[in-house]
């Protein structure tokens, strides 16, 4: 495409009155003086009120930002042993013991922007650029059809090529692909901020989560990380998702790309996010929480040479204290990661995980590892099986459920739910129907003698004989041959 057109379409992307209206008093709701003043008023806080935070947030009750900021400050390693338990605890009682598990997706790597850690940016000579055909999507969706995966997560650079026609268009693909007994029954998205209008169009196809990080909250730091495109537009970014809600897209995705500033920052940041969603739109905040970690790239030096990467045993801690502070909310942890550090980290309160994972552009089907067509470089090459095996000893139950989406349990109806800890009364009997779909459909013997244990189990733990009852009968219809059944 040529440049002036490019440069045309750049020139009518940012609505500066789609940020404004969702500013109070004309200033935004991140406010670097007031979150280092939080940060050091809670500076070495006591046994007995680190112990009242994690009480409150047993109770399902949203941290405020200074007793976040206390959690961030603490020191004591048993306390922190105790966060931990807490985090689980929490995970448990909101969720289940059960994995929501998903495959990322990237079609299309042409970007305008020039993210200095990213290898999609568009100074990046060493990129192999690809956007897919819809042919060459569907060739995609198949080859993840057939490993399992029912969830997806579609991620797209921002460039005229992948505007929101296209998404839209990419999305009804995923839809409409089939595959033996499989299909895709839910489509996440990752993608560029958007206007309003545009994000309707997205509604109207029926897409799932709409996830926009922001990154770094820190402005200065996301400045200098950010220094040309589209995405130099700080508040754009920071008030995309509130303009996906009121376009209506109840369901959104926030994070933060932890390396880029000072953990404790970002946490706060995300913290703010939460709250500022939350007043706007009548409770209901971001449906999940993501926390990827600064990984290498390609011909990326900026990796090597930041001050601010985060260590092992402080991601475990950060992970942790986003639990605490918004215990209701779904948390995302990737394969940017490790295996080693995921099967730590998760017992913390994750959520949701990908698996299977392949992000070069059209790695799937091809069934190559093209590091030239990868944003950054995977910490975990587990197979989707692999890892669901790995999930069944850890105790936890993989779901490929999606039936609260297409039953219309989202934004408020999801978050009410979530407050109040019953998410798992009807997600974890979906996520066994789900599961012994898994089991008889694609998974090796291996996989299925070390998790099959998991249905009976789960069974049994139903809180309910009606629900047991009905679970019971549909797994009957399952090995039948009846598919796509839930509550």
């Amino acid at each position: 495409m040529e440049a002036v057109s490019v440069k045309k379409w750049m020139d009518n992307v940012i609505k500066p009155e789609e940020v404004e209206k969702f500013r109070k008093n004309g200033k935004d709701f991140i406010n670097e003086t007031s979150i280092q003043e939080k940060l050091m008023a809670n500076k070495q806080p006591e046994k007995q009120r680190i112990r009242e935070i994690i009480a409150k947030a047993l109770e399902l009750n949203r941290l405020n930002p200074d007793e976040t900021a206390a959690l961030l400050n603490c020191t004591d390693e048993e306390l922190w042993q105790e966060m931990y338990a807490a985090g689980l605890k929490i995970k448990q009682k909101v969720y289940g013991r059960r994995i929501v598990t998903f495959a990322p997706l990237y079609i299309s790597n042409y970007c305008v922007n020039n993210c200095v850690y990213c290898g999609y940016r568009i100074g990046n000579q060493e990129t192999t650029r690809k956007r897919m055909s819809m042919e060459e999507l569907a060739a995609e969706i198949k080859a993840l059809i057939s490993k399992g995966h029912k969830r997806l997560i579609m991620v797209y650079g921002e460039h005229p090529q992948s505007d929101v026609h296209y998404i839209a268009e990419t999305l009804q693909v995923a839809y409409s692909t089939k595959e033996g007994n499989g299909e895709i029954r839910r489509a996440n998205v990752n993608a560029a901020p958007l206007a309003i209008d545009d994000y309707k169009i997205l509604r109207d196809v029926g897409i799932g989560t709409f996830q926009v990080f922001q990154e770094t909250y820190h402005r200065p730091t996301y400045q200098r990380l950010h220094p040309s495109g589209l995405k130099a537009d700080y508040a754009w970014r920071l008030y995309s998702l509130h303009r996906a809600m009121e376009a209506g897209v109840d369901d959104v995705g926030i994070g933060a790309l932890f390396g880029l500033y000072d953990w404790k920052y970002d946490v706060m940041g995300l913290l703010m996010h939460t709250i500022d969603l939350e007043e706007r739109f009548g409770g209901v905040g971001p449906h999940t929480i993501s926390f990827p970690r600064l990984q290498p790239a390609v011909n990326t030096p900026f990796v090597e040479e930041d001050p601010y990467l985060v260590r092992d045993d402080i991601f475990k801690k950060l992970v942790t204290v986003i639990r605490l502070s918004v215990p209701y909310t779904g948390m995302i942890l990737t394969a940017r990661e490790n295996a080693a550090i995921r099967n730590d980290v998760i017992n913390v309160g994750c959520t949701q995980i990908d698996a299977g994972s392949n992000i070069g552009i059209g790695g799937y089907s091809e069934e190559t590892l093209d590091y030239n067509r990868q944003q950054f470089i995977l910490g975990d090459n587990r197979s989707l099986d692999e890892a669901i095996r790995d999930m069944a000893k850890l105790g936890y139950i993989t779901s490929f459920c999606t039936a609260g989406y297409r039953c219309g349990r989202t934004g408020n109806y999801f978050m009410e739910i979530a407050q109040k800890g019953k998410v798992h009364n009807l997600c974890m009997p979906n996520a066994i129907l789900t599961f012994k779909e898994y089991l008889l459909d694609y998974a090796s013997d291996e996989t299925r003698n070390e998790a099959e244990f998991l249905i009976e189990q789960e069974l049994a733990a139903l809180p309910s004989e009606q629900v047991r009852k009905s679970v019971s009968e549909m797994l009957n219809r399952i090995e039948n041959g009846a598919r796509d059944l839930f509550l």
